[in-house]
């Protein structure tokens, strides 16, 4: 009896083809379970946790944005569409909608919008602040990166605040 038929069976039993995929599929499973890749954050190597301050500029098409935001209280974050969790409202400063008129000597000072669609909106710069991961890359919340240009979203009871980037990030040292 020959070891390989004339039909590729292997002892007249078994397709060296079924064979085949059955050690691939054997290797692929040892390979999952004995070599798993690695596991855990990168940011959790060799980083050190501190105070960060993370502001965003917030156009809110409200015309009554004091109850919305407060110092002190706590918001949700989305970070790249990763929720990270929550992080305190440390000040909230509206801005002024200007407009630049040039003078005859051309200089040009500014005024106060005079638009009446500018009563429709605000903005807010608003400063929140959380503890971070600082790697060699920049600082981590959970799992990302947050860097000026970062896109986030906050969201609280009765607000959600999307298409919001980082404006800018301040590293703090820690009190004490």
């Amino acid at each position: 009896m020959a070891v390989v038929d004339s039909q590729g069976r292997l002892f007249g039993k078994v397709s060296l083809l079924d064979l085949g995929a059955g050690l691939v599929i054997l290797l692929v499973l040892v390979g999952i379970f004995v070599f798993p890749g690695a596991s855990g954050s990168v940011a959790q190597i060799g980083s050190t946790t501190k105070p960060v301050e993370v502001e965003v500029v917030i156009r809110v098409a409200a015309q009554n944005v004091e109850g919305l935001l407060k110092p002190g209280e706590k918001t949700s974050i989305v970070i790249r569409n990763q929720p990270y969790g929550e992080v305190k409202i440390k000040s909230v400063k509206p801005l002024e909608d200007n407009v630049y008129i040039p003078m005859p000597d051309g200089k040009a000072i500014s005024v106060p919008d005079p638009r009446p669609e500018i009563g429709l909106s605000k903005n807010l710069l608003v400063t929140l602040e959380g503890n971070a991961q600082i790697t060699k890359n920049g600082p981590v919340l959970g799992n990302n990166k947050i860097k000026i240009g970062t896109p986030i979203e906050l969201e609280g009871f009765n607000y959600n605040f999307s298409n919001l980037n980082v404006r800018d990030i301040r590293i703090l040292e820690k009190k004490g």
